[in-house]
This record gives structure tokens, C-alpha cells and sequence, in this order.
């Protein structure tokens, strides 16, 4: 188990994290708790109700004397991927439960919070304080999700109405790119057991890298313009078999979010609003099909590029952990998508319990991001940190990095 905090450490942690999911949905109405934009995203109150979900199921119903569900029927509705738990209702169909309703999903939240406070302050065991750990995390992994699929659904509506007035979008303070010499040789990968992680980031291990070069800053809107005049989305060079099947069937010309206003300028649409596209700001909204893509075009026809690629994971880390000074932007602004497919590392061993069913599961079919976006929530960043998606999947904060071999 990682490191464990004091009961009063912990509870600290326990509340911010319940209190951040509230503040987060302050300015939605109970109308926007409730729409589901697509089968990949979920509505507000789900989310709100889905954490609460874990901590009845993953630490009262084990722990608690005399436990009881306050209401039986939302272990079912709740549930996400828990195979081993039981009954599901379908992901694509969460934006139909119209009961409980948001007042019923906030009230059970205030019960779950008390059961887990008394139940701390009575059994303060590594295992329970663990599982609220885990709890803490999940939480902020979803207040993530939650303003992601925010901005999905508002982009639906042709008003394109803001979910703040607060700023919340992707910063950068950009700067003329560089070639960096990365880590190359043997270097050590995943957590060292120093605090949380989750159980796909260990154990720690060492890889070889070849000798490599990273790019200072992220890509650029400007650069991706770029790209799009070039014929980018035109020509099937650049990309990837099933990634021009992509292209070609879902009609894709350009980043999720980009469209044309009014007066034919173009814009991005954030959780702030429409607004005129940035062109020095980083590119976001983007698939794994599109930045490889977008790495083989700047290959070939952007000046200083020649063999840029997508970093892989290890050189990504390794080089957040050594030479963070030297870039920009590795935290806080857009997830980076990496070459690398999201697999165990060696002797990976996944949680005990029900829990094991968290991450180890999902090791197909699906590619590495790192770093941390403007979304992420608060103290949930580390270098360690892999986060996971389709190719196709871009309603995340996703964008890229090159990196190419050699210094």
C-alpha cells in the first residue's frame, strides 16, 4: 500500500475532494446535471452519484457495522464497469435517469460523507484509509470527466452557451520551440511508492531509450493551421490506415471544438464560451489518428522537423523527471498522446479485491497520454501518471509533443 496520512490528514483530503465536485457544478442547472451528449461521456449528476456509488460499495459495505444501502436500486444505477460487482444500467442510457433526481443524488452524497467521516474516526486500519485513498482519486479523476462532458453537451447547443465566466481553458506561456536532448540509455520508469498511484503506474522498472530529442513546447494552433492548409485531412500520406477509415467516415476536417462564427472567423469552443481561436495557445481536442498524423506531415514539410514523432511514454517520463526546466507546459495545459499502447509494465500486479478491477482491464486497444491538462483537478498530477484512450477519442483535453530521435 502507498504511504498512508493521519485520519485528520486524510479527512482533510476526503471533504476538498467532496466539496470541489459541489463547486464544480455550481453554475449548472438541474437541466444540465441531466443530459447525456453521447455514449462516452455522462451527465453531471451520474458522475456526482457514481463516486458516492464507490464509496458505498468499496468501503462502507465492507467496513461499516450493520451497513444498509440507503437505497438498494443505486448500486445498479451507478455502477460503471464493475463487472465483479453486479447488474449495470447501460452506459449509453445514463442520461435517462430522470429519478433520483439531482436534489435525491446530492442528499445521498451528504450521507455517504457522514458514514465515511464516523467510520474513520472509528477504524483508522491501512486497508480502510487506502481505500478512502483510492476513493479521493476516482473522485478527482471524474471532476475531470465532468468538465469534459460539460463541454461536450453546451458544444450541442447552437447557442454555444459558457459554462463560466471564469476562466478555465488551456494556458501556455509559449516561446520559440527546441530541441531538447532527452534521457537516453537505462532509466527508471513508474512509481517509486512515495504516495499514491494508481496500480498501473508501478511497479517501477527500467527501460532502455534510445538516444532522442523532445520538443520544448507543446503544438500550436498555428502550427496545426498549418497543417489543415496543407490538405492535412486530405491526404491519406500522413495517416494511419484506420485512422483515414476515421477521417474518411466520420467527416473529420479539423479539431474537435473548431467552427466557424458569424462573420466567418474562425473559433474554438470552451468552457468559456465561443471565442476566436488562439493561435499560439496549444492544440487540444485532438485523437491519437491526428497526431500521428499531424507528427508525419511536420516530418516532412515543417522546417527543423525532419523525423519528428510521437514521444513514447518512457521518454516522455524520463524526461519530465530530469529536464522539466527546460519545457513548457508538461502540466496544466493538454494531455500529451505518446506512441506507446497502454499495457502492464513488467510484474504488474493489479489491486486486490474489487478494486482490482480498476485499471488493468481496459490494457487493449487503447494509447498512452501523459502529463495533465487545465481540467485536471487539483494535486492530481505526477509524472508517474498514464492516462488512457481509444485512437479515436477527443473530447478529452488531448494534444501532442514531438519528440525525434537522435540530439
Amino acid at each position: 500500500m502507498n504511504k498512508m496520512f493521519s485520519v485528520n490528514s486524510l479527512l482533510d483530503q476526503f471533504h476538498s475532494s467532496r466539496k470541489y465536485s459541489i463547486d464544480l457544478i455550481a453554475d449548472l442547472s438541474p437541466e444540465d446535471c441531466q443530459a447525456q451528449s453521447m455514449e462516452d461521456a455522462s451527465p453531471a449528476k451520474w458522475h456526482l452519484a457514481h463516486v458516492s456509488w464507490f464509496y458505498e460499495v468499496m468501503v462502507l459495505k465492507p467496513f461499516e457495522e450493520n451497513f444498509q444501502y440507503l437505497n438498494p436500486q443505486f448500486a445498479v444505477l451507478f455502477n460503471s464497469y464493475y463487472n465483479g460487482i453486479g447488474d449495470k444500467h447501460p452506459r449509453k442510457l445514463r442520461g435517462l435517469l430522470t429519478r433520483p433526481s439531482l436534489k435525491e443524488v446530492l442528499d445521498w452524497r451528504r450521507n455517504i460523507e457522514n458514514r465515511i467521516e464516523s467510520l474513520l474516526n472509528k477504524n483508522a486500519s491501512p486497508e480502510l484509509k487506502w481505500l478512502i485513498q483510492i476513493g479521493i482519486n476516482h473522485e478527482q479523476q471524474h471532476q475531470e470527466l465532468l468538465l469534459t462532458d460539460i463541454q461536450h453537451l453546451l458544444y450541442q447547443n447552437s447557442l454555444f452557451p459558457a459554462y463560466s465566466s471564469s476562466e478555465i481553458n488551456i494556458h501556455s506561456d509559449h516561446k520559440p520551440m527546441e530541441w531538447i536532448e532527452g534521457i537516453s540509455g537505462l532509466v527508471e520508469i513508474g512509481a517509486d511508492g512515495d504516495g499514491f498511484h494508481f496500480d498501473n503506474e508501478s511497479p517501477q522498472h527500467t527501460v532502455f531509450n534510445q538516444a532522442h530529442s523532445i520538443a520544448s513546447d507543446l503544438v500550436t494552433n498555428e502550427q496545426w493551421l498549418s497543417f489543415i492548409e496543407d490538405g492535412g485531412y486530405e491526404n491519406s500520406q500522413w495517416w494511419l490506415d484506420a485512422g483515414w477509415a476515421w477521417v474518411k467516415a466520420e467527416q473529420i476536417n479539423a479539431p474537435l471544438y473548431w467552427n466557424k462564427n458569424e462573420n466567418n472567423q474562425l473559433c474554438r469552443f470552451s468552457l468559456n464560451g465561443n471565442k476566436l481561436l488562439e493561435k499560439s495557445l496549444p492544440v487540444s481536442n485532438i485523437s491519437y489518428f491526428e497526431a500521428e498524423a499531424f507528427a508525419r506531415w511536420a516530418s516532412k514539410r515543417l522546417e527543423g522537423h525532419a523525423g519528428a514523432r510521437l514521444p513514447t511514454e518512457f521518454e516522455w517520463e524520463s524526461f519530465a523527471k530530469h529536464k522539466a526546466n527546460a519545457a513548457r507546459d508538461l502540466f496544466g495545459s493538454i494531455w500529451q498522446w505518446t506512441s506507446s499502447n497502454y499495457s502492464a509494465y513488467p510484474g504488474y500486479q493489479p489491486w486486490k479485491g474489487i478494486a482490482g478491477e480498476y485499471n488493468g482491464k481496459f490494457m487493449i486497444n487503447q494509447m498512452v497520454l501523459r502529463g495533465s491538462s487545465a481540467y485536471t483537478s487539483p494535486d492530481h498530477s505526477r509524472v508517474s501518471y498514464r492516462n488512457f484512450f481509444p485512437t479515436h477519442a477527443r473530447w478529452q483535453m488531448s494534444g501532442l509533443r514531438l519528440a525525434k530521435d537522435g540530439i
